[in-house]
């Protein structure tokens, strides 16, 4: 009774259900958007662009060379149409005022959609720069987002479907991964020193007790693995996942740079809450959210559409945790999941299922005589053992990331290294903008190498003595030297 009771009050709504929820959601994601596309804005032109690492326009190529008429479900992009600078700038410019549109309630329902549509063509030209979590967390939530405008809470609770799916997740693969610091509870002695990007208070908090960062992995696992069933539960449970999401996201927000995913993970839990405690904001606080404009289709057409959403993502969700835990997807239905996954609506996570224990270093270096070489430094990434580890996020310089994946494959130097270390060569000024210098200023180096070394945080004592945030030790050659052949 009490399980028909609910069915009927989600597919037959009181038209004001969740409505000042939704309106507040609706602008701070509004506020994520901004900050995403701005964030790789201001990279773009020299990961992606026409003198970038990666050009889109020569990927968009190759990708029809190969996979002809079904490129444009392989790759769902706008910039079919064209790749060029200009093209990727417009569509950079259109996507930061849609952010805006949604941030002050102008256009949102139009704007949600192009926007979804804006970031996918991005996310699917952007390559290994663009194939973060949260990038596919922004997407997913900006599909779902699309549908807000259907009144009731059937897509409210598909959005605490997704926050289960998401944190479940994350913590399911610790444990199935047989990562042994995970189930010795000491991955965290670890992560602190070893993450792709640290600030300053990760040398504190690695320099904390092994019994603390023992405590600390068993928050994780009870954030990450009991927590989450409480989103389907009354208002106190769901009060008490928000607060737990918040908190652990607010730590790791403080101890590593992650870009907009912890503002993301908070926003979404707006999700838990409820307008009877919106309501309790100040009127003047209040008079700055209007509503989000519901569709007025007839309820007929209403409940179809509910009901054909969250048939969608309640199957292609149940799917990704089953794929989770089975390790592939039962029978014919891996050939859907796979149809639907380059738009990127319904998706698996799991961050640091296996923690990283050492912490390798790509150096990089240029010379013109082979014999005394220069090192180029990142804007963000551990280099000059002196340089405070900084805050960065919600910006994510995304070559920097990128060298530290690298980095953890010493053995396999990747394309886009390669043609990394080809614009370095070549003197591309997109390119050397995303570094903190260039140290060939009027002309590119004749040759290019680079150098791994292990990196750890230096202790108190030495960081007293040298000023020294790390210590490090030099491995092995990584990549070079090359040179283009110019005599």
């Amino acid at each position: 009774m009490q399980l028909r009771r609910l069915l009927n009050n989600v597919l037959h709504p009181s038209p004001d259900s969740y409505a000042l929820v939704r309106a507040v959601f609706v602008r701070l994601l509004g506020v994520v958007y901004l900050i995403a596309f701005a964030s790789f804005g201001v990279q773009m032109v020299g990961l992606v662009g026409s003198d970038g690492i990666l050009p889109a326009a020569e990927f968009l190529e190759r990708v029809r060379d190969i996979f002809g008429a079904d490129s444009y479900r392989l790759v769902p992009t706008v910039f079919w149409v064209s790749a060029s600078d200009v093209a990727l700038t417009i569509g950079m410019i259109a996507g930061l005022a849609l952010s805006v549109c949604l941030i002050v309630g102008f256009l949102q329902r139009t704007a949600l959609v192009v926007l979804y549509a804006l970031y996918l063509s991005f996310v699917s030209v952007g390559q290994v720069f663009m194939a973060y979590q949260w990038d596919t967390l922004l997407l997913e939530t900006g599909f779902l987002s699309i549908f807000l405008a259907i009144p009731g809470p059937a897509v409210v609770w598909l959005f605490r479907a997704l926050m289960f799916r998401f944190w479940f997740l994350s913590g399911a693969v610790k444990l199935l991964s047989d990562d042994p610091t995970w189930s010795s509870l000491t991955a965290l002695t670890y992560h602190y020193e070893t993450q792709p990007l640290p600030t300053w208070v990760a040398w504190y908090a690695h320099h904390l007790p092994e019994g603390f960062h023992r405590l600390a992995v068993g928050g994780v696992f009870f954030v990450e693995m009991v927590v989450p069933f409480m989103v389907f539960g009354p208002r106190p449970l769901r009060f008490f996942a928000a607060a737990c999401f918040t908190g652990l996201n607010i730590v790791i927000a403080v101890t590593g740079n992650y870009t907009f995913f912890n503002l993301l993970s908070i926003i979404l839990c707006v999700f838990l809450l409820d307008d009877d405690l919106l309501q309790r904001t100040p009127e003047r606080v209040r008079r700055f959210v209007p509503r989000f404009p519901a569709f007025t289709r007839p309820q007929r057409v209403l409940t179809g559409a509910t009901a054909a959403i969250a048939a969608f993502v309640l199957v292609f969700g149940g799917l990704q945790i089953w794929g989770t835990f089975a390790g592939s997807y039962p029978g014919p239905t891996a050939t859907a999941v796979r149809w639907i996954s380059p738009f990127y609506t319904v998706n698996g996570y799991g961050l640091f299922a296996v923690m990283t224990t050492l912490r390798p270093e790509i150096i990089v270096q240029g010379s013109n005589d082979g014999m005394e070489w220069r090192t180029y430094e990142f804007k963000h990434k551990p280099g000059d053992l002196a340089r405070r580890p900084s805050f960065v996020a919600p910006h994510q310089p995304r070559l920097d990331w990128q060298m530290w994946f690298a980095a953890l494959s010493p053995n396999r130097v990747s394309g886009w290294f390669q043609a990394f270390a080809l614009r370095l060569l070549e003197g591309s000024p997109s390119v050397t903008g995303l570094l903190a210098e260039d140290p060939f200023p009027e002309s590119p180096p004749r040759y290019i190498k680079a150098e791994l070394y292990l990196y750890t945080f230096s202790d108190y004592g030495a960081r007293r003595e040298t000023g020294h945030w790390w210590e490090r030790r030099h491995v092995g050659t990584y990549f070079g030297p090359v040179t283009l052949g110019r005599e």
